[in-house]
């Protein structure tokens, strides 16, 4: 009963210091990181006292959720689909004669694919978090846009960016979840 206060006097806390910031956001037609995100009933949710303690590292924060955001929302969407069965015609290894359709769902699915498959994929992953989309880049803007198309307006900008950090969020508990799911029920 004591934690449910608490974490109710912490989020009150959190929505009011939000709204302050929020009224003061600027006017140069631009998107306060700060923010975005921000939703009620949490605000800005800093448990820790980051954004205080070291705001140097907020942009590096908000840069690795976001890119963990998008790597869950294509995974919860990759465990919808192969957990209904649909799969790729075709063979996942033609050497080892295994199959897309072969490869069981779940976690143990990555047992089952070779260790020369497990490196292709490592190297992909490197590739596009060296060459295409860096660390260093903490923009989120990676040249694709939206759907291709380029977003001048700030408040469509805004809205469209929380709706992917809030998606990215509930994917993150989602894959979580699910993993802890199948790793308990197999």
């Amino acid at each position: 009963m004591k934690l449910l206060i608490a974490s109710v006097l912490a989020s009150t806390a959190a929505a009011k210091q939000f709204q302050c910031l929020s009224q003061a956001s600027s006017s140069l037609n631009m998107v306060n990181e700060l923010e975005l995100g921000a939703t009620a009933p949490l605000g800005v949710f800093d448990p820790l006292g980051w954004l205080d303690s070291e705001p140097e590292s907020f942009e590096r924060r908000r840069a690795v959720e976001r890119k963990h955001g998008r790597v869950a929302m294509a995974a919860i969407t990759g465990c919808i689909v192969h957990n209904n069965g649909i799969h790729f015609d075709g063979y996942l290894s033609p050497s080892a004669g295994l199959k897309f359709e072969d490869v069981p769902q779940g976690v143990d699915g990555i047992r089952a694919i070779p260790t020369a498959g497990l490196l292709q994929i490592l190297f992909f992953f490197a590739l596009v978090e060296l060459a295409w989309m860096p660390a260093s880049d903490y923009s989120g803007d990676y040249g694709v846009g939206w759907f291709g198309d380029d977003i001048k307006d700030p408040d469509e900008k805004a809205r469209k960016l929380n709706a992917e950090l809030n998606n990215g969020r509930a994917a993150m508990m989602g894959i979580m979840g699910n993993m802890v799911v199948e790793c308990m029920t197999g």
